[in-house]
């Protein structure tokens, strides 16, 4: 009997070495690592751009209705890829946004027709005057390279009721024709070019 009581408690130390060899201690436990959500998908809402103003913001001459002419950049391949209005203390300004290379030149006058090159088809505009705007120094998009505008035709905004639409972008012969409905008798206005991005500007007096 004593040799089996021996044997018994040899067995118990030999189980207890056993477990405290093989950790009987609750392991700890370490914190959950959570991915880290790659940027590009996170969806973050798109902030629109505003216009950028020109140095000086120089207002348009009420009287000042004369045609405005300038010449393209030689080589000169754009295609008008958006168009923006805002409205400024004492004008309304309409931006042609380009693409592609070179700068634009343009002619711009106002017209009692607006009629459409190549079909002579006459557009109705809305507003009681209309610009005609020719940008020169146009391309195809497949020649330029870029997306052409695919906004509404007529663009509009409400915030600048004096535009009472901008119409067309249709490019023929190097040349894209567009026209201005305008809320007014003629109001004198002033065209120019501006970079960063590149783009056609038109300022119209307002009241």
């Amino acid at each position: 009997m004593r040799t089996g009581r021996v044997l018994v408690v040899v067995a118990m130390l030999g189980c207890l070495a056993g477990c405290a060899d093989s950790g009987s201690a609750p392991p700890v436990s370490s914190p959950q690592l959570v991915p880290a959500v790659p940027t590009s998908e996170v969806d973050t809402p798109a902030l629109p751009v505003p216009p950028i103003p020109l140095p000086g913001e120089a207002v348009p001459a009420p009287d000042d209705t004369v045609p405005k002419q300038a010449e393209a950049s030689p080589g000169a391949l754009l295609t008008v890829t958006d168009i923006r209005l805002s409205r400024h203390p004492g004008f309304d300004r309409v931006e042609y946004e380009l693409g592609g290379e070179g700068t634009p030149g343009w002619s711009v006058w106002y017209t009692g027709r607006a009629l459409q090159d190549g079909s002579g088809r006459e557009l109705e505009v809305a507003g009681d005057s209309v610009l005609e705007v020719r940008i020169t120094g146009s391309a195809y998009p497949f020649d330029s390279k870029v997306t052409p505008y695919a906004g509404p035709d007529p663009a509009t905004d409400p915030a600048v009721p004096g535009i009472a639409g901008v119409y067309r972008t249709t490019v023929f012969e190097g040349v894209t024709q567009s026209f201005i409905g305008v809320a007014a008798d003629e109001p004198g206005f002033t065209v120019s070019a501006a970079a960063m991005p590149n783009r056609l500007v038109i300022d119209i007096a307002t009241g």
